[in-house]
């Protein structure tokens, strides 16, 4: 599970409950079933306008990323690397290919095949770029998806709002059930503010969080193997990847 999601999720909504209850008010005058009708799903209909049926479709795998962390240690993958060129220095590249079977990494085994059927260096990177191009495509299409609904949400908020003032003044005869509805009118645009910065957006940015780390991967993959394929001496390519990683998240004799 990914933790900080998880624990940002409850903290930030369990702020706000925690003060409105501390003010005195009632978890049950915030459940308003209309207000929530048009704000859910209302905010889910406008965005699901602006995306295809296959993207819908891929949003379970969405929510699956969001809440579990891709182990990826940047720090392994080049000591596998630096392993697999000490390996193709002393055997020869083609040595490598009994090794594809213990590579895990999709696109660290694909990068691998392509330096071993002999293709050129400038197309190797070519045909990686476009592969992370694609990635990062995919990668894109769900963080928006989530800014639109912290976009949105707000917006059907304020509709829900004046649904219930429009309500609440077609009622004017009782001055106690007038302050009541016009409450209860503005719960919708609560509703509307709350997923979308407690929710929605932090999701968007977390997504994007999630995409930066794993490009990070994929371009130490590219570089490493791309130096593989043109014979670069493993301690030559061990310190080029190195270079990717901040100071201090390199061994310490490396810094």
């Amino acid at each position: 599970m990914d933790i900080t999601t998880i624990f940002g999720l409850l903290l930030g909504v369990s702020a706000v409950v925690i003060a409105f209850l501390m003010e005195g008010g009632h978890i049950s005058s915030v459940l308003q079933a209309p207000a929530m009708i048009i704000v859910i799903f209302g905010t889910l209909g406008a965005s699901i306008v602006t995306t295809s049926f296959s993207q819908l479709t891929s949003l379970p795998k969405l929510i699956k990323v969001i809440l579990f962390e891709k182990k990826l240690d940047p720090q392994e993958l080049i000591d596998l690397i630096y392993e697999l060129s000490q390996k193709s220095r002393k055997n020869g590249l083609l040595s490598l290919e009994k090794e594809l079977d213990n590579i895990k990494d999709p696109f660290l085994k694909k990068a691998i095949q392509l330096a071993i059927d002999g293709f050129e260096t400038n197309k190797i990177r070519e045909i990686l770029e476009i592969e992370m191009s694609y990635i990062e495509e995919r990668h894109k299409v769900g963080a928006t998806f989530f800014q639109k609904l912290g976009g949105f949400s707000p917006t059907l908020g304020i509709i829900g709002t004046v649904l219930g003032l429009i309500h609440a003044l077609a009622n004017m005869e009782s001055s106690e059930s007038m302050a009541q509805s016009i409450a209860t009118a503005f719960i919708a645009t609560l509703w509307g503010v709350a997923l979308a910065n407690l929710i929605y957006l932090p999701i968007a940015d977390k997504l994007k969080a999630k995409h930066q780390h794993e490009a990070l991967y994929l371009e130490i993959i590219s570089e490493g193997v791309i130096s593989l394929a043109m014979g670069d001496n493993p301690r030559v390519i061990r310190m080029k990847l190195l270079s990717f990683l901040l100071p201090d998240k390199r061994p310490p004799e490396d810094r």
